[in-house]
């Protein structure tokens, strides 16, 4: 018999005469043909049950208005209704993650409690073993007791009760979609509230103003431009540098740098063409004309007899620049003319003072407690009164809108009272006193709509808080819990319209945080 080419079928190799070669290939054509038939049975299948459940192009639409559904819809549909009710029971009847079956199966199980990870949890001293069931609840216990409560994600009947306030919101819904019906007819007339809510400040975290040039000593100052998006940064480098705000890269604009003269405040004056920096121990000043690019030393002020210049404020209306002066001396300038105007006296040492926001009055806090409210035309003292609770006043803050002035001490504590009440009764009472900080409050500012208050120490880490004004309450997600990023806050500062906050640190960055509750910059 003729021999033919061998063939590998893979598992060995065998040798075929041509009448097995023709029955191997027709069993090869009848097993083609059987695959196909399968192969169309099973594409006819899926083409039925794509025409049953979304049909021809007509069927389809005929299928969604007509009052008669397919059964294969409405079997979806109880079993879509039962599958909801299966989920609200499971979600409400759901357990705790912290029990479980072993757990339960080892509750009477004794722990050693000399263990030094679970000593914090001894009450008593004979307390050797405790059952698992109790070191248990006393884990839960200290876990609530660190949160504050039972979180939302594990109070079950906070979970039921939104359930059923969603359920009867469902019901409602026709009565809601008839109420934008009609706003969607005659318009919302109903104005959104545009006042700042209390509880959480909605803030975004952006790149620190002088991202571009950081000090490489503490920053002294921080303030913004009243007019343009600006930013001045000033500190123990001895420079004074000015940045663009916008949140992403803030560039430079420009540094100045001051020979042997570490600044210890510097300003923009009112208009917002020069920068007033005065040094740490030096009675000459600089003022530093932006327009025209020149830096002028003020070596002297007729009729100014201290020793030294470093702390001063300025007027809202550009006429006077105020200087704290030893023996409790604060002496008026004129801007203008570089000169002294008047001088007023307290008693004690004047530890900080600032103006109204008309420029009318100032007030001035001092080592005794004492407020001191003046007159700035007549230089006369109109109203005194001691600082409630206060022993040694630290910092002052007067609202631009002119309701509030806030005082900080030595101690932490921060009063607010009404502007009103300081400027005629003889002990007014604060209407709230604020006491998140514990070491002495070294900086005060209200933002521009007066509803926020921004406090700080520069004596601790993460000292800083911000006060919505109008309910007398912290924010409580500022400053960010266990971020420490706030180094002994120098100085803190609002843009014109709010829209920024700056604190300038001990690390030579100007922090700088969005308040997106305010549109403008």
């Amino acid at each position: 018999m003729p021999k033919v080419k061998s063939k590998d079928l893979g598992l060995e190799t065998v040798k075929l005469d041509p009448a097995g070669s023709v029955r191997l290939l027709e069993e090869k054509v009848r097993q083609r043909h059987r695959n196909r038939l399968v192969l169309g049975q099973r594409k006819e299948e899926e083409r039925r049950l794509e025409h049953l459940v979304l049909g021809g192009e007509d069927d389809f639409i005929h299928k969604l208005v007509s009052t008669q559904p397919l059964k294969l819809s409405s079997a979806a549909s109880d079993s879509s209704d039962d599958e909801e009710v299966a989920d609200e029971k499971h979600q409400v009847e759901k357990q705790p993650v912290w029990e479980d079956e072993d757990d339960a199966d080892n509750a009477n199980e004794l722990v050693d409690m000399k263990h030094q990870y679970r000593r914090e949890f001894v009450r008593h001293v004979d307390e050797k073993t405790l059952p698992r069931a109790k070191l248990q609840q006393r884990l839960k216990a200290e876990f609530e007791k660190a949160m504050g409560g039972v979180p939302e994600w594990a109070d079950l009947s906070r979970i039921k009760k939104e359930r059923q306030a969603k359920h009867n919101s469902d019901d409602e819904q026709e009565e809601d979609d008839g109420e934008d019906d009609l706003l969607t007819r005659t318009g919302n007339y109903l104005a959104s509230s545009e006042s700042l809510p209390k509880g959480i400040l909605r803030m975004k975290n952006c790149i620190a103003a002088n991202q571009q040039r950081t000090s490489d000593a503490r920053l002294t100052s921080v303030q913004f431009h009243p007019s343009a998006a600006v930013i001045l940064t000033a500190g123990l480098d001895r420079s004074l540098s000015l940045f663009q705000v916008d949140g992403h890269t803030n560039p430079k604009i420009q540094s100045v740098f001051l020979d042997r003269f570490p600044v210890y405040r510097a300003r923009f004056s009112a208009d917002g063409e020069k920068v007033i920096a005065t040094g740490i121990r030096s009675k000459p000043f600089y003022v530093y004309d932006m327009i025209a690019g020149k830096i002028t030393p003020i070596l002297a002020i007729r009729g100014l007899e201290e020793k030294c210049i470093k702390r001063f404020e300025l007027s809202p209306d550009g006429r006077f620049m105020m200087v704290l002066g030893t023996s409790g001396v604060q002496h008026l300038i004129s801007l203008k003319a570089n000169e002294l105007v008047g001088s007023m006296k307290v008693n004690g040492q004047a530890n900080a003072a600032t103006f109204s926001a008309d420029g009318k009055r100032v007030y001035t806090t001092t080592d005794e407690g004492q407020v001191y409210v003046w007159d700035v035309d007549s230089r006369r003292c109109v109203n005194r009164f001691t600082d409630d609770g206060c022993v040694n006043g630290s910092s002052i803050a007067a609202s631009p809108d002119g309701r509030y002035l806030a005082c900080g001490s030595v101690s932490g504590v921060v009063n607010l009272y009404t502007c009103d009440e300081c400027h005629s009764k003889p002990n007014p009472a604060p209407i709230k006193a604020l006491m998140n900080l514990v070491t002495p409050t070294t900086s005060l500012a209200f933002n521009s709509t007066s509803e926020i208050l921004a406090m700080a120490s520069n004596e601790a880490n993460e000292a800083a808080r911000l006060v919505h004004v109008p309910s007398q309450s912290v924010f409580s997600n500022f400053p960010v819990f266990r971020r420490k990023t706030i180094y002994l806050a120098q100085m803190m500062a609002f843009s014109p319209h709010s829209g920024f906050l700056s604190i300038a640190n001990n690390k030579g960055m100007a922090l700088l945080y969005r308040l997106k509750h305010y549109s403008d910059f």
